[in-house]
């Protein structure tokens, strides 16, 4: 895959760049407090986990109505989207903690979730965030048959009403991923992108395929052993649990990257951008809802994604407060900071751009 370069000769947005990062790590040293995660991130991991994992102990000890079974997959859902965003994350990021170990052994709370930790890896900390909405860079924005992401991308009929259907689709974002890593872990082969990484590629698709393999037992196949519930029960369950975490994961994801005033860039022929990437990462990204601590806790902070993209190392309990820091020295140097100021309001231009995408 060629490379591309992000080029800037403009001395104030250079001077921007220094003044933002002075300012915001400033704000750690005058109140000496780490970067990283605290108590309450023990305690956030501790309930996601238990929010996923308490809900599947039921289903397996105790004797249920169908209906009670659905609910309890519903819980799980929302506990294991909550797990992906608001501690495996961090982790994965390195932005948990100041001990690796502890950053490597909170992001393989990803194998829970049946995904692998390497793919994740590739397509969220390195194409994802070295190129936000970046045509052909960011796997994001690609078109998924039925919605196009892109404006750069090929324009089909099927596109002009994804801002009614697009939800319903955006629930199977996560059965899709659990069920083509193996494949896009192929093509990162076969482009040598893995080794690049010093990663073997047998070795990493030997993983993949036994953590699936794993996965599935534990959340089919014992099901299937120890509880009542027929075959078809048992797989309505376990994809109602991953169509509420495609929504919910789906739709977060959109609301910070495809919304109004939020920029698409297309290289030139050379590979070439002209911007500094961290002017580049603010002109791609949005946040929303600010205030909205109960939002905050459980996302994990990706409300605040313009942080999370300037600074993907520092942990995301901090957001918060950097926020009114990086805004202001935003505004400061003449830069929008692109802020939707409710959950509906992100909602709404997360459609709308939809429709603009579609038509």
């Amino acid at each position: 895959m060629k490379a591309v370069k992000f080029v800037c000769d403009n001395k104030q947005h250079k001077q921007f760049v220094a003044t933002l990062r002075a300012n915001v790590y400033n704000y750690f040293k005058e109140k000496g407090i780490s970067t990283k995660g605290n108590f309450s991130m023990a305690i956030k991991t501790i309930a996601m986990l238990a929010m996923y994992i308490a809900p599947f102990v039921v289903l397996l000890t105790v004797s249920l109505p169908f209906w009670s079974m659905l609910l309890l997959a519903v819980l799980m859902g929302i506990g294991m989207a909550g797990i992906g965003m608001a501690v495996m994350h961090d982790a994965v990021h390195g932005s948990y903690s100041h001990k690796k170990w502890l950053n490597n052994l909170l992001g393989s709370t990803m194998y829970l979730l049946g995904n692998n930790v390497f793919n994740w890896k590739i397509q969220h900390n390195i194409f994802h965030h070295a190129y936000s909405n970046v045509e052909g860079f960011d796997e994001d924005i690609s078109t998924k048959v039925v919605i196009r992401l892109s404006e750069h991308a090929p324009l089909r009929k099927i596109h002009k009403y994804q801002h009614i259907h697009a939800f319903f689709f955006y629930g199977f974002m996560s059965i899709y991923k659990l069920l083509s890593e193996l494949f896009q872990l192929i093509r990162y082969n076969k482009a040598g992108i893995t080794k690049k990484h010093q990663a073997n590629p047998t070795l990493e698709c030997t993983k993949l395929i036994v953590i699936k393999v794993l996965y599935l037992f534990v959340f089919i196949g014992l099901p299937l052993l120890l509880t009542d519930f027929s075959w078809w029960q048992v797989l309505l369950g376990f994809f109602v649990m991953h169509w509420v975490v495609g929504c919910i994961l789906s739709i977060i994801f959109q609301m910070a990257h495809i919304v109004e005033g939020v920029d698409q860039v297309l290289p030139s022929k050379d590979g070439t951008i002209e911007n500094d990437w961290v002017i580049h990462e603010l002109q791609t990204t949005a946040n929303f809802a600010r205030n909205n601590r109960f939002l905050n806790w459980y996302i994990g902070g990706l409300n605040f994604q313009i942080e999370h993209h300037l600074f993907p190392n520092i942990c995301h309990i901090h957001y918060r407060k950097i926020s009114p820091i990086v805004e202001k020295t935003a505004r400061e140097f003449g830069f929008t900071y692109n802020l939707k100021p409710t959950f509906f309001n992100a909602l709404i231009s997360h459609i709308r751009r939809l429709k603009e995408l579609g038509r």
